[in-house]
């Protein structure tokens, strides 16, 4: 694989990364505003994308070695 994929893949990691901890950080807001409905919605869509940069690290991974 190019370095110029792999590149391209760890940045996109690092961005999935920024956009989980912002919504955790919106989630942990929400809870403390009482707004639980909010709160499981970004929690929510955290999780998936946190799998998602399970699943990117693994193809990462496996290109590098």
């Amino acid at each position: 694989m190019k370095q110029t994929t792999i590149t391209a893949l760890l940045r996109v990691y690092d961005r999935l990364e920024e956009i989980v901890e912002e919504l955790n950080n919106l989630s942990d807001n929400a809870v403390d505003l009482g707004d639980y409905d909010d709160a499981s919605l970004l929690q929510a869509r955290a999780n998936i994308l946190y799998e998602q940069m399970l699943n990117l690290d693994v193809v990462i991974s496996e290109l590098e070695g």
